[in-house]
């Protein structure tokens, strides 16, 4: 990762990170291994008292945040017994030291609350796989270079050669961002982990997605990483990507529009 860091300085670009973290917490037996029994039946958003883990992730954010993170938002994910914590964007480096940080205290919190927390992609075959998006922002001179408020979907040309970069060496970003058997197992089709190289806005359903914010806060969302990868190869091997599609000027095709899971394989192909 200092190495490609190294690189990006070289060409007058410094990188910005955030990373959304997403995690089950179960119950354990009576000898204390874990379960697959979750704490709650609650869904996407869902508050107190259908939330049963709210009390552990608080604990969780308040000990991440006396320890210097500043935490852009957690939540209920989509799964009963499943959680996200996201950080705000930090330079590329330290973003990865936080996210083997949270592991750790999100792992050591759950255990004191009676519940065991676990990264893996995907415990349920029946229930939706927990990603860690890779949000990255690109700035020179102290201006976010992805932003032009005059161009199409107001993306700066580096903003789409960048995307063209991801797109480009998916395949390979795959075999470092989701290392382990498990992580395959969440990258099917049917729930929100992207299944096809794509780009769209508000669509979850391609790997890459733009959050609807412009200005200092646009940025370029990887949603198919894992947290059982290692985070420094990962963003290293992301911000790579990124500026190896500026410096080939690695164009991307049109974005999608519509689900991908709902277009026929002909209408995917024509697309290609």
């Amino acid at each position: 990762l200092k190495r490609v860091l190294d690189i990006a300085r070289g060409m007058g670009y410094t990188i910005n990170i955030g990373v959304e973290a997403e995690f089950f917490l179960f119950h354990t037996d009576d000898t204390g291994r874990p379960t697959t029994v979750t704490h709650d039946q609650g869904g996407y958003f869902d508050l107190s008292p259908v939330d049963l883990g709210e009390d552990a992730r608080r604990t969780m954010v308040l000990t991440l945040e006396e320890m210097g993170f500043h935490i852009q938002g957690s939540h209920h994910e989509a799964a009963p017994g499943q959680h996200e914590i996201a950080f705000s964007h930090d330079e590329a480096l330290r973003a990865a030291d936080k996210v083997a940080t949270l592991r750790y205290v999100v792992r050591t919190i759950a255990q004191r609350h009676g519940l065991y927390a676990t990264f893996m992609p995907k415990p349920m075959h029946d229930r939706p796989g927990s990603g860690m998006h890779i949000s990255q922002s690109l700035f020179q001179d102290g201006k976010n270079i992805f932003f032009d408020p005059d161009a199409e979907f107001e993306l700066s040309e580096t903003a789409l050669y960048y995307i063209g970069g991801l797109m480009h060496h998916s395949r390979a970003i795959t075999a470092i961002t989701n290392p382990i058997v498990n992580s395959y197992k969440r990258l099917v089709p049917g729930y929100e982990a992207p299944t096809y190289v794509a780009w769209a806005f508000q669509n979850r359903s391609p790997l890459i997605r733009i959050p609807v914010e412009r200005g200092e806060a646009t940025r370029i969302e990887l949603r198919s990483p894992d947290s059982t990868c290692n985070p420094y190869l990962a963003i290293a091997v992301a911000i790579r990507a990124g500026l190896h599609g500026i410096e080939g000027r690695i164009a991307p095709p049109r974005p999608i529009t519509r689900n991908v899971y709902e277009l026929s394989e002909l209408e995917r192909e024509s697309l290609d």
